[in-house]
């Protein structure tokens, strides 16, 4: 994996985002190395996400070439150059099905590293 792969996976680890999926893109297109499908719990959430997102990459040198998705979007693309994020409602990723659509590529499931209290 590239080091924005992996502080991307991370960010939206520790922001909670749920059911986080990279797609290994390489060998399909030249615009981009990977993409990263994730769920938010609703829209504050998911544009909550996108700019811990922006943040979190810019503070180790990498840019966001461009973002779509107003504040109230159920689907946030973030496309970081040779990582492009999709944040979905859950509403939305199941309507969209970006895994499905790629699954004859290869697909990562990033478990959660946060623990749960009770």
């Amino acid at each position: 994996m590239s080091e924005l792969l992996d502080i991307i996976v991370n960010t939206l680890d520790e922001k909670q985002a749920e059911d986080i999926v990279s797609i290994d893109m390489r060998n399909v297109t030249p615009f981009t190395d990977y993409f990263v499908v994730c769920t938010a719990r609703n829209v504050r959430h998911a544009s909550s996400l996108a700019e811990f997102v922006e943040q979190e990459a810019e503070k180790h040198g990498y840019t966001t070439r461009m973002r779509e998705g107003e504040r109230e979007s159920t689907w946030i693309l973030l496309d970081c150059n040779e990582v492009v994020v999709h944040i979905f409602t859950e509403e939305a990723r199941q309507t969209y099905r970006l895994e499905s659509l790629w699954a004859d590529l290869p697909q990562v499931s990033h478990e959660s590293k946060q623990t749960v209290s009770i």
